[in-house]
C-alpha cells in the first residue's frame, strides 16, 4: 500500500489560520506525507465528506499526572479530539518520589489537596513504577497511551526529594539549590517541557502545609531558571493568584524573574473575570504588554467556572488560614468537628471576603444530597433557605453539610460567565486557550471539553471566531509555544495526529454528566462531545465515533525533536 492512512473528500483547516480548502490527507510512518488531491491506495480510507479536518488539539494545562496510571485513553480530553496533553502543572506532580510508603502519601495528599483528585482514588489507582523523573516519563511510555503526553517538571517533588518535609517550611540552601537545579537539567533532558511552579496561596499540600515550591526563593527560581538557559528550550507555567484582577506588583516581578532568568517563555494563570471585575482581564494585558512582548503568555478559558464541591474536601477554601486544620484533618469525623466549632465560624465568618456576599449566598446551590430528608432544599440557594429557616447564611451552609454527613453537594458559578467579555479573551492574541484542569478537580467540573466547545459555541452558535482562526488557537500556537515542532499542523512532514468532525454539530453538551469509573469507585465528573468522528493520533485511529479501537497510538513527547 502506498499509505497507511487516507483521509480523504475532507475540507482541511490546517491550523495555520489559512482559508479552509478541499482535499485528502495521506499518512505513512505516522507522519503526514501528502496534502491536497493525493492519489493512491492505502490500508485505510475514511471518507470525511462534509467532515472537517483538524490538527489534533492540543491543550496546554492538565493534571493527568496520576489519571495516565488507570487510563489510558486520558479521558475526558481524547473524547473531544484533543491528540496532546501537557502535564505537571502548578507545581504539584508525583514524580521525583522515593518508594516509601510516607513519600507516596505526601506526593498523594499534595495531589488531592492541591488538585482535589479523593485520595482513595490515588491510593487505588497509583502504579509507582517509578522514582526519579526520568523514570516517569520512561513508566508511562511503557504502559502505553492513547494520545500523546507532554510533561512540565512540577518544582514541588523535585525541592521535596532534596529536601524532605522542610521543602514545605523553608527555602533551599545553596547546596540544596544546587542538586535541585542538577534534578531538573536531568528532568529536561529526559524530555521534560519545562518546569512549573505555584504562588497561589489556597495551594497547600500534606497535613495542611504550603505547596512545596510556594516556598522556594527568588535565588532558587533564577537557579531553575538558568537550567532552560542553558538547554536553549523549555517553558515555565506558574499559577498566581486565583482572584479575577490585574497582576500585583510581586506577581509581575516574578513572571519577569523567570523570563529573565530562563530567556524562555513563561505562561501564567490565568486571565479570568467577573461581573465584580469586568475590567480587569483588560488591565491585565496591557499592564502586561512588556512581558508578553518577551513571550509571556496568560491563558484564558473557554468555559465558564461552575463548580461542584462538598466541604469533605475543602480546596475551594484552600486560602483561609482558619481552613487550614481542615486539610490536616484525616476523617469526615474530624472535619465534622471543625466546621461545627462556633470559633472556627467566627474566623470563617472574618475571612470569607466577597465583594458581594449577598449574590454568593444567592447563587449557591444546593445540587445534591444523601439524606433523604434534605430532599427539600435540592435546587434551592443557600439564600433562600437561610430565609425558610431564620438562620444567617453562612450556618445554614455548614448545617446543611453536617446533617448529611458532609455528602451534601453545593453548585455555584464564579468565573468567566459573561460570553462576550469571554469572547474578546479568545479572540485577543496576546493569550493562549487553556486552563482545563483535565484530570484535576474531579468531583468538582469537567472543562476538559473545552475545544468542542469553543467550535460549537464560539466559531457555529455565536460567531466570535472563524472556524480557521479557532483552529489555529488550540493547534499550532500552543505547539510552538511548547517547542512541539511536529505538531499542530496538517503539512507533509508532520505527525498525523488529526481531528474529524462535523462543524454543524461539534459541541460540548452543557451538563457534565456524574460517573462512578474511578480507581476505588471514585466519583467523578465528565463530559461529553458531539460531533466528534476520527480522532487519529500518529497515523492510527484512536476513537472511531467515540469507539475506541483498542490502540494505543500515543508517545511520550519531547521538545524541539521531530
Amino acid at each position: 500500500m502506498a499509505y497507511d492512512l487516507l483521509v480523504k473528500n475532507g475540507t482541511i483547516v490546517d491550523g495555520t489560520g489559512a482559508p479552509a480548502f478541499r482535499g485528502n490527507v495521506a499518512a505513512a510512518g505516522g507522519r503526514i506525507v501528502e496534502v491536497g488531491d493525493v492519489q493512491g491506495a492505502a490500508a485505510r480510507v475514511i471518507d470525511a465528506t462534509d467532515l472537517i479536518v483538524s490538527p489534533g488539539f492540543i491543550d496546554p494545562h492538565t493534571h493527568y499526572d496520576a489519571q495516565i496510571c488507570w487510563d489510558p485513553l486520558v479521558s475526558c480530553s481524547s473524547w473531544h479530539g484533543v491528540t496532546t496533553v501537557i502535564m505537571g502543572n502548578c507545581g504539584v506532580g508525583l514524580a521525583p518520589c522515593r518508594p516509601t510508603a510516607r513519600e507516596h502519601e505526601i506526593a498523594a495528599k499534595n495531589l488531592e489537596h492541591v488538585e482535589a483528585i479523593p485520595y482513595d482514588v490515588l491510593e487505588g489507582g497509583l502504579t509507582w513504577d517509578w522514582q526519579t523523573f526520568p523514570d516517569y516519563i520512561e513508566a508511562a511510555r511503557r504502559r502505553g497511551t492513547g494520545i500523546n503526553l507532554g510533561f512540565l517538571a512540577a518544582l514541588s517533588p523535585f525541592r521535596h526529594w532534596v529536601m524532605g518535609e522542610d521543602a514545605m517550611a523553608r527555602a533551599a540552601t545553596e547546596a540544596e539549590t544546587a542538586e535541585i537545579r542538577r534534578l531538573l537539567a536531568d528532568a529536561i533532558g529526559a524530555g521534560a517541557l519545562g518546569f512549573s511552579l505555584t504562588v497561589m496561596p489556597q495551594h497547600l499540600g500534606y497535613k495542611g502545609q504550603p505547596l512545596a515550591c510556594r516556598l522556594a526563593s527568588d535565588d532558587e527560581l533564577r537557579a531553575y531558571g538558568g537550567v532552560l538557559r542553558e538547554a536553549g528550550r523549555g517553558v515555565i507555567e506558574i499559577a498566581l493568584t486565583r482572584r479575577p484582577s490585574t497582576l500585583s506588583e510581586r506577581e509581575y516581578q516574578l513572571i519577569e524573574l523567570l523570563i529573565n532568568a530562563s530567556g524562555r517563555p513563561v505562561t501564567w494563570l490565568n486571565l479570568r473575570d467577573s461581573d465584580d471585575h469586568p475590567e480587569a482581564c483588560t488591565k491585565t494585558l496591557e499592564m502586561a504588554a512588556p512581558l508578553i512582548a518577551r513571550g509571556g503568555r496568560p491563558q484564558v478559558a473557554v468555559r465558564p467556572l461552575i463548580i461542584e464541591f462538598h466541604l469533605r474536601n475543602p480546596f475551594i477554601f484552600g486560602m483561609l488560614d482558619c481552613c487550614r486544620a481542615l486539610f490536616a484533618a484525616q476523617t469526615v469525623g474530624e472535619k465534622k468537628a471543625i466546621y461545627s466549632n462556633p470559633e472556627f465560624r467566627s474566623a470563617f465568618r472574618a475571612q470569607f471576603r466577597r465583594a458581594n456576599q449577598q449574590k454568593w449566598w444567592e447563587e449557591l446551590q444546593v445540587k445534591e444530597v444523601g439524606n433523604p430528608k434534605l430532599q427539600a432544599a435540592l435546587w434551592q440557594s443557600v439564600a433562600q433557605l437561610a430565609r425558610t429557616r431564620g438562620q444567617d447564611p453562612l450556618d445554614v451552609f455548614f448545617d446543611l453539610a453536617l446533617e448529611d454527613e458532609l455528602k451534601l453537594v453545593y453548585m455555584v458559578p464564579l468565573l468567566d460567565i459573561n460570553p462576550e467579555r469571554v469572547a474578546r479573551k479568545l479572540t485577543d492574541p496576546r493569550t493562549m486557550i487553556g486552563i482545563s484542569d483535565g484530570g484535576a478537580h474531579v468531583d468538582m467540573l469537567c472543562n476538559a471539553g473545552y475545544p468542542t466547545y469553543l467550535l460549537g459555541t464560539f466559531v457555529r452558535e455565536r460567531q466570535a471566531l472563524t472556524l480557521e482562526h479557532a483552529i489555529k488557537r488550540i493547534t499550532s500556537e500552543p505547539a510552538a509555544f511548547f517547542g512541539l515542532r511536529d505538531r499542530g499542523r496538517i503539512a507533509p512532514g508532520m505527525a498525523a495526529d488529526l481531528t474529524v468532525f462535523d462543524p454543524n454539530t461539534v459541541g460540548c453538551k452543557q451538563r457534565p454528566e456524574v460517573r462512578n469509573d474511578l480507581p476505588r469507585g471514585g466519583r467523578r465528573m465528565v463530559s461529553l462531545a458531539e460531533g466528534i468522528g476520527y480522532v487519529i493520533v500518529n497515523g492510527t485511529v484512536l476513537l472511531n465515533d467515540g469507539r475506541h479501537t483498542g490502540e494505543l497510538p500515543g508517545q511520550t513527547l519531547r521538545p524541539g525533536t521531530p
